[in-house]
């Protein structure tokens, strides 16, 4: 299998991992501070966002779990971290989360860092 491949089915990975991590901040704006406590959060998790977030999780676990069978986890690891890029991005575009300066040049460095790991 080329790296070209390995690299794309890296990123599904790290792509259905953010969009999880969006899916469940969709389901957790459900829990409000007028029902506090652990029955709140049971109600909400069985909310269409957090399920469709474990189910992302899921596949994000499967697919990264065949990747590591065939790279090196020292290459596959610093994949991960675009998963912060991603989801501050998304929650930016999606969520209407702030997007300040300081967020931008962070994002910019962590992209920057993952383009060197993959021409290593």
């Amino acid at each position: 299998m080329s790296q070209l491949v390995l690299i794309g089915l890296i990123l599904a990975s790290v792509s259905l991992n953010a969009f999880a991590q969006i899916l469940l901040r969709l389901g957790a704006r459900t829990v409000t501070a007028s029902e506090p406590g652990l029955a709140a959060v049971l109600a909400s998790a069985f909310q269409l966002p957090v399920l469709g977030g474990l189910a992302c999780y899921s596949g994000s676990l499967l697919l990264w779990f065949y990747v590591l069978g065939r790279v090196e986890v020292s290459f596959a690891y610093p994949f991960l971290s675009l998963g912060f890029v991603l989801v501050a991005l998304a929650g930016w575009q999606w969520l209407g989360e702030a997007m300040p300066p300081a967020r931008v040049a962070g994002i910019a460095i962590i992209f920057v860092g993952v383009l060197v790991v993959a021409r290593s």
